[in-house]
């Protein structure tokens, strides 16, 4: 049933029409069978990492992020696959890897599906993310006419907009992403599939359409960073957070956001937002500029707010 309920919101004629080469990390998880039986069923080749049962998960951690994937994204370099996916272990979150091996992270794929659905798909309604998910998603709603909705971290928050219908698509910077008619909840095995839809259909690698979409709206890069929260720090972070500065980085700070965490959005459109986990001891720093360096820039800044 699930199956046939994704030949409705993937265009599996489009898989078929153009057949790659694509390797698939289950990371022993329950996206297996189904990423990769329907690829092979559209006529790909799928070479598939991890694929046996395994409740230990091989000892690691069943996150499909670049840290946890080393053995995979080596895979797909030296295979020369035209892409790499993966899902974690309960087939709820994904992972992508770009022709070379490279990881590409949620944020940046989150931006070039919302594009395709919109473009080809012809999809309408906005789009939602989390506020600790990328701007990128902000720039392209502007440029195509579409509202933009921002929640609270937690899927929930953005499957209550999937469920009214009011979104083409919802996505959050952890890997998380459902689209219009789709279940209210983030899905993995259907985040790959439209990556690999939308490499088929527009010809092109993930890394290509990742330039042309810089070029469209503006490079954006991001980066979270976890800070061990001592009992000291953890005693004094509502007081750090609610102190807003007027600039960081030598820059005018020009939105406060505290619908979860306290963001401060900057003049040149880069951010940070600082959180407490909901799961670890740890207090999260989320930060989204225009480059690499910049961001080293802003890390610096955000640690020094923080006192450290």
């Amino acid at each position: 049933a699930y199956i046939q309920d994704l030949e409705s919101k993937v265009d599996f004629s489009a898989l078929a029409a153009s057949p790659q080469k694509v390797a698939y990390n289950a990371l022993w998880g329950t996206g297996r069978g189904y990423v990769d039986q329907i690829l092979q069923d559209a006529g790909w080749r799928v070479d598939v990492m991890h694929k046996e049962v395994n409740p230990l998960f091989g000892g690691r951690r069943p996150e499909p992020s670049e840290e946890e994937m080393p053995d995979f994204l080596e895979m797909v370099k030296e295979g020369d696959y035209t892409l790499g996916l993966a899902t974690d272990g309960d087939g709820d979150r994904f992972g992508i890897a770009d022709k070379g091996g490279k990881f590409i992270t949620a944020n940046h794929i989150l931006a070039l599906v919302f594009r395709y659905l919109v473009e080809e798909r012809r999809l309408e309604g906005g789009v939602v993310r989390s506020v600790a998910t990328t701007h990128l998603l902000d720039s392209l709603a502007k440029h195509y006419g579409r509202p933009i909705y921002e929640t609270p971290v937690g899927f929930k928050f953005i499957g209550e907009y999937i469920l009214e219908g009011k979104v083409v698509m919802g996505g959050e910077e952890s890997a998380g992403l459902s689209i219009k008619g789709h279940v209210p909840e983030k899905d993995g095995i259907i985040a790959c599939l439209l990556v690999a839809e939308m490499v088929a259909q527009k010809g092109a690698t993930v890394g290509e359409l990742l330039e042309d979409l810089f070029h469209l709206v503006g490079p954006l890069h991001s980066r979270r960073v976890n800070i061990p929260l001592t009992p000291e720090l953890k005693k004094e972070l509502p007081q750090k957070l609610a102190a807003h500065p007027s600039q960081v980085a030598g820059l005018k700070v020009t939105d406060v956001i505290t619908i979860d965490g306290t963001k401060l959005v900057l003049e040149d459109g880069s951010w940070l937002l600082f959180r407490p986990s909901g799961t670890e001891p740890l207090a999260r720093l989320y930060l989204e500029a225009e480059s690499q360096k910049r961001l080293d820039i802003l890390e610096e800044a955000g640690k020094k707010l923080l006192g450290i």
